[in-house]
């Protein structure tokens, strides 16, 4: 749910481009200065502006300019009809910042000396082993129950779970579910989960991208053929996977959209495992004998993201779709693999987005051109162009029911499954796991 922050009401849309925020009063900067409409306009134009390349940028293109009413009023102008400009303004990247301290300064800069409005001010970063946060006394809403917060990066699950055990460490992410009965039967830890807004899939490759990630043509492979990627669908079990590898700590999903997003059909169904079907469509593919295909993916990433690759690879070759599986680091799997459009023709990937709208899944993953998109359709992009500047919300959902069905049809991807989010707590903490996968510190205190 969203609710107002740094804006004193939720904003309100007074013109088809134009939304006014009221601003709260009294809000400060870590560093002193006080957050006004000068701050909005700074860090929005500063966000929206293509040359400053910052990450997560393009999603705020389109936004025009900010004009300040007065000292606590702006309005946002857009370039044309936004309908999730208010979830946008909750993300991270539209966060405020100082324009004082930051006007004429670099991305790079700014990064090193974080200053916010926020419950805690950056204290140290030692890179690999700890970022420290102490409390804001100034803090708009008063100062946060603790004082401290310390993240510390242990990406090994097993060291991480024996962190917790041992009392180094007050909170656990990303607990694989094998491992989430050592916490259950401990006297000092418990387990705090929550459905995720990530679901774990395979993308297909269907069309050829330039470096610019424009389509040139089809796939120079068999998935470019929509049957091949039927055959695959039907030929993945994704419950077995749910129960065998994520120990039932996972739920299945039609689409990418779980029932918290925007944009889901509570109408539609997972497909179920049907080998006859895998059979019957590769022989009309012209496969007959079955077909050979690589199945990339990242390790270390997405709780057992290996695992499920795995599991994978083996269902699909049992069903005659000779798999042969990669596997990479994960920075290693984005650059070399993911963002040069090498990484087919079927990957795996999580995706989730804060927002909970299908826009933040269909618009990155799936409407060429895009970075991570290898997918082409005109009637997909027609739609989804639609969706985006539709201010009714019935409309817009009605839309969004359309491009569900279509996505389905076409099978740019196979949606496994929605991940369920484990959490390692120590029980001196007060906390309870959030969906969206952020660990927000102010709401925790200790008994």
């Amino acid at each position: 749910k969203l609710v107002p922050g740094l804006a004193a009401e939720l904003p309100k849309l007074v013109a088809p481009t134009t939304w006014e925020v009221k601003l709260r009063k009294g809000a400060k900067f870590h560093n002193g200065e006080d957050f006004n409409a000068d701050s909005v306009k700074f860090s929005l134009e500063r966000l929206a502006n293509p040359a400053n390349k910052l990450r997560g940028s393009t999603s705020f293109a389109p936004i025009d300019h900010v004009e300040i009413v007065d000292a606590y009023t702006v309005r946002v102008h857009t370039k044309k009809p936004w309908p999730v400009f208010v979830s946008h303004m909750a993300l991270r990247q539209a966060s405020m910042y100082p324009p004082k301290e930051y006007a004429g300064k670099d991305p790079a800069a700014i990064s090193k000396n974080p200053i916010g409005t926020g419950p805690y001010k950056f204290v140290r970063w030692s890179k690999d082993e700890e970022i420290v946060m102490e409390a804001f006394p100034g803090y708009w809403r008063g100062a946060a129950n603790v004082k401290t917060i310390v993240f510390k990066p242990i990406p090994d699950d097993a060291v991480r779970v024996a962190a917790l055990q041992n009392g180094e460490i007050d909170v656990a992410v990303n607990i694989p579910p094998h491992l989430a009965s050592i916490i259950e039967k401990h006297p000092k830890i418990f387990l705090s989960t929550a459905p995720s807004i990530r679901t774990i899939q395979l993308m297909i490759y269907t069309h050829q991208m330039d470096a610019n990630h424009k389509p040139t043509g089809p796939y120079n492979g068999p998935t470019a053929d929509k049957r091949v990627r039927q055959a695959i669908a039907y030929a993945v079990d994704a419950d077995e996977i749910i129960k065998g590898v994520m120990d039932g700590k996972a739920i299945r999903v039609a689409t990418m959209l779980t029932s918290m997003h925007f944009g889901y059909d509570p109408s539609l169904k997972p497909i179920k495992q049907d080998l006859a079907r895998t059979k019957k469509l590769l022989t009309e593919a012209g496969l007959p004998n079955g077909v050979d295909i690589v199945l990339n993916g990242p390790q270390g990433r997405y709780v057992r993201d290996k695992e499920v690759a795995e599991a994978v690879a083996g269902q699909l070759t049992k069903a005659g779709i000779r798999t042969t599986l990669r596997t990479f680091e994960f920075v290693n799997y984005l650059n070399n693999q993911v963002y040069v459009h090498k990484a087919g023709p079927v990957w795996l990937i999580g995706w989730g987005h804060p927002t909970m709208d299908a826009e933040a899944i269909y618009v990155p993953l799936f409407k060429s051109p895009n970075i991570f998109v290898n997918w082409h359709n005109e009637d997909f992009n027609g739609m989804v162009e639609e969706a985006q500047t539709q201010m009714d919300e019935k409309k817009r959902l009605a839309q969004y029911h359309r491009i569900n069905k279509l996505w389905i049809e076409e099978v740019p991807a196979v949606p496994l499954y929605q991940q369920i989010d484990l959490y390692g707590v120590n029980k001196r903490v007060a906390w309870k796991a959030r969906s969206d996968e952020l660990i927000r510190a102010y709401d925790m205190s200790l008994k």
